[in-house]
């Protein structure tokens, strides 16, 4: 069996200011960083055979406080980034909805069939990321690996695997650094063991 430790990044300035980051390159807060370092302890008796990450920075960055406890590198794969937001990057709900009501509207009530202006559709990015996880899978057969991504890119993958329509997405939380757990024992049964764990943060 292969285990998938699935782990959203820590808070950024942008999540505590609800804007949409998407994309776009933001760093971790300060605490954020603090996040980042309880999640790694939390999975420090953990036997990981390697972690990989989104190249954004706020992934990479919440992955190495956990390769640091683990004697590893963070393998940064493209594949794994958040929705690409478009021309909403860098906006809060109220400038969007301002702009673009209709749009904003369906990215909650048909999140399935809506393509985000200039960005991409919530089905490209699931496809993206299980191709991504299915990968890394072949890869690591009766291993277990840590992945840090996104929050809505986890929900798409969590959305597959557990065989529900993309229109559900928003029905999973994904909290910052929130654990989710896939056990996986081949290509066609995949399990969802764990979701939304955050009992680390309690301690910050």
């Amino acid at each position: 069996m292969t285990r998938i430790f699935l782990i959203r990044h820590g808070q950024t300035v942008w999540n505590k200011e609800l804007r949409y980051q998407g994309q776009s390159d933001v760093k971790l807060s300060n605490e954020g960083i603090e996040q980042a370092k309880n999640v790694a302890k939390r999975l420090k008796q953990e036997k990981l055979a390697a972690i990989y990450a989104s190249d954004l920075q706020r992934a990479v960055c919440t992955a190495d406080e956990i390769a640091s406890l683990h004697g590893l590198e963070v393998q940064q794969i493209a594949g794994l980034r958040e929705i690409n937001f478009g021309a909403w990057e860098g906006m809060t709900y109220t400038e969007i909805n301002k702009g673009w009501p209709e749009d904003m509207n369906g990215i909650f009530t048909r999140p399935d069939t809506v393509k985000i202006p200039g960005g991409e559709t919530f089905s490209v990015l699931k496809e993206r990321a299980m191709n991504t996880i299915v990968n890394l899978i072949a890869k690591h057969p009766e291993e277990n690996i840590a992945v840090v991504s996104h929050g809505v890119t986890i929900r798409t993958i969590l959305c597959s695997v557990l065989g529900i329509p993309l229109s559900n997405v928003w029905g999973i939380r994904q909290d910052n650094t929130a654990v989710n757990i896939i056990d996986c024992y081949d290509e066609n049964k995949l399990i969802v063991s764990l979701v939304n764990d955050a009992h680390h943060l309690s301690v910050i």
